[in-house]
């Protein structure tokens, strides 16, 4: 299939992008001039078709997406604080808008939109006396704390009106990805790499569904070939949901370190939060520890992927490996030296 791919400079594009050529596919991909294709090295400019722009500027997307047989938009904007939320929703919002218009108007035959679970609707007491998180629930106000989040879910509206219109979209979310490639790094890496630099004295509890980025990637292609359209998928491993403390046991039984013991309260977390986003509106660098990603933790994260599982094929390879893949692309390119 001749592909056409959004935010392919990103860790799941990017990982999608190795899958689709490694599996013969014909792929374009859309990116700025800025981008850092760190996170596509190994792979020749022979390998796919380089479109320079952006999902805002709608000349660059209708160019991109012509002749293609499938649609896969990655693009995002994610980022928990910034000084300024409006351009994330320009992209995350008006972005998607174009890039679907254009992949409906060019007639490709299936659309994959990449939606996140920050989309699925969650309580307190997910993972406790009630089972995980499935597609079959939409977000309730509380779930909807940071921009973020908002902006996805206002996304995902524009996709379901599409879908209405006759559009052949399937929407996935992904839950808490790790492996290779993670250039940035995404939030999630980012707790893997402060653990390996030993920046981790003390932890916030909460419960994430951990899946390696490959079958994330891999389960946006079997979306396009096996997806039901106007559905949506969780993207995630049926034994990741794994709370923090567990998840620092294993990394440090992975790697010799030693693992934080101190657990943070939360109404501490949420008031350190509170100064350093104070602070950081003063300096206009990041906070430590966000208000967004504090008020997340609040909630278990966790996720039932049995339908993609069961529809789609999605692979599963094991959260521990999933987390040693990770580990091994860091050290490998020196993201673990302080």
């Amino acid at each position: 299939m001749k592909c056409f791919v959004t935010g392919a400079s990103g860790f799941i594009g990017g990982n999608l992008v190795r899958l689709l050529v490694q599996q013969g596919h014909t792929v374009r991909i859309l990116v700025r001039g800025s981008s850092n294709l760190r996170g596509l090295e190994g792979l020749s400019s022979k390998d796919y078709e380089t479109i320079r722009g952006d999902v805002l500027d709608k000349r660059s997307v209708e160019q991109g997406v012509a002749g293609c047989d499938w649609c896969f938009h990655a693009a995002a904007s994610y980022h928990l604080w910034l000084a300024d939320y409006r351009p994330m929703f320009q992209t995350n919002v008006d972005g998607t808008h174009n890039v679907l218009e254009a992949a409906q108007a060019a007639g490709c035959s299936r659309i994959v939109y990449t939606s996140t679970v920050g989309c699925i609707g969650i309580t307190h007491e997910t993972g406790l006396s009630e089972p995980p998180a499935n597609e079959s629930t939409d977000p309730f106000p509380q779930n909807l704390t940071n921009a973020y989040k908002r902006s996805k879910w206002l996304a995902e509206l524009k996709a379901r009106e599409f879908i209405k219109n006759g559009a052949p979209i399937v929407i996935v979310c992904p839950t808490a990805p790790i492996g290779p490639y993670d250039v940035k790094p995404t939030p999630t890496g980012k707790v893997i790499l402060d653990f390996l630099r030993g920046e981790m004295p003390a932890y916030l509890e909460t419960g994430l569904n951990w899946v390696h980025v490959r079958d994330v990637a891999q389960g946006h292609i079997l979306a396009a070939e096996k997806g039901r359209i106007g559905e949506r998928y969780i993207l995630g491993h049926a034994e990741g949901n794994w709370m923090m403390k567990d998840t620092f046991t294993v990394l440090a039984d992975i790697t010799g370190l030693k693992a934080p013991k101190i657990k943070i309260p939360y109404k501490v977390a949420l008031a350190a939060a509170y100064v350093n986003e104070a602070i950081s509106h003063f300096t206009g660098k990041p906070p430590k520890a966000p208000i967004a990603g504090v008020k997340m933790a609040a909630y278990r994260m966790f996720f039932d992927p049995s339908k993609a599982i069961k529809e789609l094929g999605l692979p599963q390879t094991p959260p521990r490996q999933a987390l040693e893949d990770a580990i091994q692309w860091f050290r490998e390119n020196g993201y673990t030296q302080k």
